[in-house]
């Protein structure tokens, strides 16, 4: 069905998209949630009015930075396309972030409207919002502005204009602000439903935060192929099961936590399979231990393909549903056409339209690509001859905990600001729920008390850390190993060490 991108140019802007889908499949349901839906006319309709709404009361034209922390419901996907009919910038920011990742989107992108869902799951985003200084707060969350979309300037023609500025904690204590444009958003997602093997009778799920990059991913497959999808707001199992059966949903996943707790819901219902429609889940953003795909595939009675990202280059590559059991499980997939991946050095290096645009930071952006233009992933991998790509190791210091990038520096400059503390290093341990757990490894003065886990997470709260950054696991060391030269923790040792099962 993918009719939308034969009949675009060759830069098509998000907003083109969503009139092209409106267009041809009008009636066809868009987005689902709860009780409630969204046919692709009534998405395009209802976009342009809260454009118009943003446009007259709160001055939102072509260029102006939006910040927006949001859930994942349908009115962020409205607001979303409201900005994109506008010709905003678009700054998502994850709903758990607090006040550092938070406060520093805002400056750095030097956003002029922020929105926020007001108290959200016990937090209170508008006061966080005022604390940080937010010039224009725009509490939403069931109601946005709606206007007359008579009062809009035209819609943006050129889908190469930066108007995309994602997070990620990439190596450093502070976030990267990453430069996306709707071109290379277009062609993650075309690429990712092309390797999905999507039919006309599919029905998608978004269970994860829509503001991570896969949430754009996602919509634009929506548009591209006219499938609905299931929007959760707060994702739990078993809660969340009554919507997958409800909807007749046949594709879901999202990272390598999800498929693990599919699976540990219907090892407690034996005999009776879980999702009866599900036929796929998909995803990438956290290695997959080979041993969870083919016990995925053997007890949910469905495939499962899982794929390479990050939010610099959302679809590198993508399992697919007719690749080998052997490929599928222990390699990355393939990259999708226009996806160049050249092997430097052992490093994983990539050209092609997903690719970003670089950072808000010119110097970060320098430093990283090559002299041919090639972006440096800092991840180590190989090509086999079948040209599936297997991912060997890392060369950045971070962590990917459910497919989100967390800052090992950052936390360990954290925790050496605890009276208790002496000297730390953070790593990454393998883990089969999370990809990845984070466990910090401390050095104590002599005459310092015992830490606990509690008491370390407890500071990092209190000095404003995200909770999804919080270590899951302490180990007290009497000295952290070091290198003979410039006394460098050796962080290899400490995941020899504690890493294993």
């Amino acid at each position: 069905m993918n009719d939308t991108a034969h009949s675009l140019g060759a830069s098509p802007t998000l907003w083109e998209l969503i009139e092209r889908r409106a267009a041809l499949t009008p009636d066809r349901p868009a987005l689902l949630q709860d009780d409630r839906s969204l046919t692709f006319a009534e998405l395009r309709q209802r976009c342009e009015s809260v454009a118009a709404g943003l446009h007259t009361a709160h001055g939102v034209g072509p260029g102006t930075v939006v910040a927006w922390q949001l859930p994942t419901r349908i009115e962020t996907v409205l607001l979303t396309g409201a900005l994109a009919r506008i010709g905003a910038v678009q700054s998502p920011v994850i709903p758990f972030c607090r006040d550092r990742e938070t406060g520093y989107a805002l400056r750095a992108s030097q956003a002029e409207l922020f929105a926020v869902p007001g108290v959200w799951r016990g937090f209170d985003h508008t006061e966080m919002a005022r604390r940080l200084g937010a010039p224009h707060v725009l509490e939403t969350y069931d109601r946005l502005p709606q206007g007359d979309p008579a009062t809009l300037p035209p819609p943006p023609a050129d889908g190469t204009a930066v108007r995309w500025i994602y997070w990620t904690s990439g190596t450093t204590s502070d976030p990267k602000g990453v430069l996306h444009t709707d071109r290379s958003l277009i062609a993650g997602g075309a690429c990712l439903a092309h390797a999905l093997r999507l039919r006309d009778d599919d029905i998608g799920s978004v269970a994860f935060p829509f503001a991570h990059i896969g949430g754009a991913d996602y919509l634009v497959m929506l548009l591209l192929y006219g499938m609905p999808a299931v929007l959760f707001e707060q994702f739990a199992l078993p809660d969340a099961l009554e919507a997958y059966r409800s909807h007749g949903v046949t594709v879901a996943g999202g990272s390598t936590a999800f498929y693990s707790m599919f699976l540990a819901e219907q090892r407690r219902r034996p005999g009776e399979k879980l999702i009866p429609t599900l036929r796929l889940l998909a995803g990438g953003g956290a290695p997959k231990p080979p041993e969870l795909y083919h016990a995925v595939v053997r007890e949910l009675g469905c495939g499962l393909v899982h794929g390479y990202g990050m939010t610099e280059v959302p679809m590198i590559t993508m399992g697919a549903p007719d690749d080998t059991d052997e490929n599928l499980a222990a390699t990355e997939g393939r990259p999708p056409e226009g996806m160049e991946i050249r092997i430097a050095d052992g490093e994983v290096r990539l050209r092609g339209e997903a690719v970003c645009r670089g950072y808000l930071d010119p110097e970060q952006t320098a430093a990283a690509f090559d002299s041919d233009g090639f972006f440096r992933t800092g991840d180590l991998g190989a090509l086999t001859p079948s040209g599936h790509l297997k991912l060997t190791g890392r060369l950045k210091d971070i962590i990917i905990r459910k497919g989100e990038n967390i800052s090992a520096r950052e936390i360990e400059e954290l925790l050496h600001g605890h009276p208790a503390v002496g000297e730390a290093a953070v790593i990454g341990l393998p883990d089969a729920d999370r990809g990845e757990r984070v466990c910090a490894v401390v050095e104590q003065p002599a005459d310092a008390p015992p830490l606990t886990l509690g008491e370390v997470t407890a500071y990092l709260r209190g000095a404003g850390l995200s909770v999804h950054k919080l270590p899951e696991q302490l180990e007290l060391v009497e000295a952290l190993p070091r290198n003979d030269t410039l006394r460098k923790v050796l962080k290899y040792k400490l995941r020899e060490r504690f890493g294993a099962p």
